[in-house]
């Protein structure tokens, strides 16, 4: 069982910039790999970034792909979104999520924390 807790999330202006983080415990946190997924109101949850278990690869989606990053510190059992550049589209609840594998769909993921709230004013 792996318990995933998210931070960092509230109101910031257009072209401002966030931090994400989200906590992890339970099972061993280096051997996941993790990821941050969005779902604004009316739409699916839908892959923001994900890592791999040694840190070593990421991959984004194409609408935030070059102003944001994802990050891993196995030592503190924490995974980071850095968010740059914000636009309202990016206006969403953020969730961390945390699987052996991984994948593009939500589906694939199995441990998920409860969201932060992330707004974007104009």
């Amino acid at each position: 069982q792996v318990t995933l807790v998210e931070s960092g999330g509230g109101l910031v202006q257009a072209g401002g910039s966030q931090r994400l983080s989200c906590a992890a415990s339970g099972r061993t946190f280096s051997t996941y790999a993790m990821g941050w997924f969005r779902q604004a109101p009316g739409k699916e949850r839908e892959l923001v970034a994900t890592i791999d278990w040694s840190g070593g690869r990421s991959d984004y989606a194409d609408s935030v792909r070059g102003r944001f990053t994802i990050s891993r510190n196995s030592g503190e059992s924490t995974v980071y979104l850095q968010m740059n550049s914000l636009k309202p589209e990016d206006t969403a609840r953020y969730y961390c999520a945390a699987d052996l594998q991984g994948g593009h769909g939500p589906h694939h993921w199995d441990y998920w924390g409860q969201g932060t709230q992330v707004t974007v004013s104009p």
